[in-house]
């Protein structure tokens, strides 16, 4: 993948708030128990390089685990680097509950996931959408000006972090 991609991701993150953390498949545990604050709780990833069992995640959530959980942490089906934005699908693993009830999200963001713009997104979404399937849009943590100023965290995570995996 373009550099340049991978740095504009970076930047729309930081323009928004949130920590990207790069890793490698080999550090993956390691770094993920480093951004996590306990308890957390997850969806097992869907790729064999990847996997929270050997972290301090708790998988696969239960509605206790959930409503305890200060961390959710989950894949991001998709990235957009253009503005900074995780695709989170709606499934029925529950990704978009882990991804919305705690106070902070975790999103696994793969090299490969990654589109420089919401244009190039386009096939995949559609594709997606055909097959029934639906993901959630998120950009940085929540946040609604419906009631005058600017407030964050009313109907999701106040915090989000991205773990971006090179090589995968």
């Amino acid at each position: 993948m373009e550099t340049a991609i991978v740095d504009r991701f970076a930047s729309s993150l930081s323009d928004i708030g949130v920590t990207m953390t790069t890793t490698e498949p080999g550090d993956f545990a390691a770094t993920v128990d480093g951004v996590v604050t306990e308890p957390a709780v997850g969806i097992p990833l869907d790729t064999e390089e990847l996997s929270l069992a050997d972290t301090v995640v708790e998988t696969p959530p239960t509605p206790r685990h959930l409503q305890e959980a200060e961390t959710g942490v989950t894949a991001a089906g998709k990235a957009i680097a253009e503005y900074g934005t995780l695709l989170i699908n709606s499934d029925a693993d529950g990704t978009e509950p882990v991804s919305l009830y705690p106070p902070s999200h975790v999103a696994v963001v793969c090299e490969s996931d990654l589109f420089s713009t919401i244009d190039d997104a386009t096939d995949y979404l559609d594709s997606r959408l055909n097959a029934g399937g639906t993901s959630v849009f998120a950009t940085g943590a929540s946040s609604t000006g419906d009631m005058g100023a600017l407030v964050e965290g009313v109907h999701g995570p106040k915090q989000v972090t991205v773990v971006f995996v090179e090589g995968l």
